[in-house]
């Protein structure tokens, strides 16, 4: 089977304020983390060779997965700094991989399906990448991929304009030439940079279609969504919420406590913040007032910084 490199060196800007806490990869859902899921779900399809990208809060990621052994798997790391993006971080991961043909897997994104179609689809196509594509389930939020009869990718089309279209989920098979040539430690893009160019000559990028589902961890939104798919309140590791609270679609990370009579809906309970008796809140993420930042529009109530869930940007 193929090496992977699992993209977790992002800032995780969208999933602020999370993100202060952990890296995005490194988010608990259910009783595990994002990361466990994701290399799970490799190991399952016969991977054994992983490179994860690190930048970001690195450590909350290392002390998780370590070297990979008790994940049934060999795990190294490539460090970067600066952060060298979804092509730059490819280019600097090249000599652990030692692969010419590997796999990418974003670190945002949980999916599954049977690796090998897709393995051999692109060694049919004799493409340099390869993407996991999904039928674009909101054309008005994600930019597309257009695909001919044979599955060779023609162009990209805007989001507004996407109806028809495909959308990337997050994994993909790529030849190393298509990455050796940039100057290593400089940041470069894949999808949006140097893929462009791929589109010029047809069947060099190429599209598999696998039938899956996808959760994509990108917003507070979407994570609030993906946690409790995965049962946050997972009875292996059961948050400490007191029993004469009420919570209504929300999850309490480890280490956050819920006092009594508190009254929750929608909300994220993250880092180590207890919430004191009797508060109620709807829609938010609840995290320790030291994450604040100047210009932040959130609120401090008893000891308990409140970010809105909705609001699309959490600075001012």
């Amino acid at each position: 089977m193929l090496p992977a490199l699992v993209l977790t060196a992002g800032l995780g800007t969208r999933l602020d304020p999370l993100t202060r806490l952990v890296a995005k990869a490194a988010v608990p859902l259910g009783d595990r983390a994002l990361i466990e899921h994701i290399l799970d779900w490799l190991r399952r399809e016969g991977v054994r060779d992983v490179v994860l990208n690190l930048h970001h809060l690195p450590d909350t990621i290392t002390r998780v997965v370590g070297d990979g052994a008790h994940l049934g798997l060999r795990v190294r790391y490539s460090w970067e700094q600066p952060i060298l993006g979804s092509a730059g971080g490819p280019r600097r991961a090249l000599p652990l991989l030692e692969a010419e043909t590997f796999l990418i897997v974003n670190g945002d994104t949980l999916c599954d399906f049977a690796l090998a179609p897709m393995i051999a689809a692109h060694d049919r196509h004799h493409a340099d990448v390869t993407l996991a594509l999904v039928a674009n389930p909101a054309p008005d939020h994600y930019n597309g991929l257009v695909l001919d009869d044979a599955d060779r990718a023609t162009g990209w089309v805007p989001r507004g304009r996407a109806a028809g279209s495909w959308h990337f989920i997050g994994v993909q098979i790529v030849h190393a030439p298509v990455f050796a040539d940039l100057p290593d430690g400089v940041p470069a893009e894949s999808v949006v940079g140097i893929y462009q160019n791929l589109l010029s000559e047809p069947g060099r990028l190429c599209g598999f279609r696998p039938a899956t589902s996808f959760l994509d961890v990108g917003t507070p939104r979407d994570y609030l969504r993906a946690a409790l798919a995965f049962g946050a309140d997972s009875p292996a590791r059961p948050p400490a919420v007191d029993p004469s609270s009420r919570l209504t679609r929300s999850v309490v990370w480890p280490g956050a406590r819920v006092a009594d009579h508190v009254t929750l809906e929608d909300c994220i309970v993250a880092g180590d913040v207890t919430v004191p008796s009797g508060f109620h809140v709807q829609g938010a993420v609840l995290v320790p007032p030291r994450v604040v930042r100047s210009g932040d529009a959130a609120d401090i109530q008893d000891d308990v910084a409140v970010f809105r869930l909705d609001r699309s940007k959490f600075e001012v």
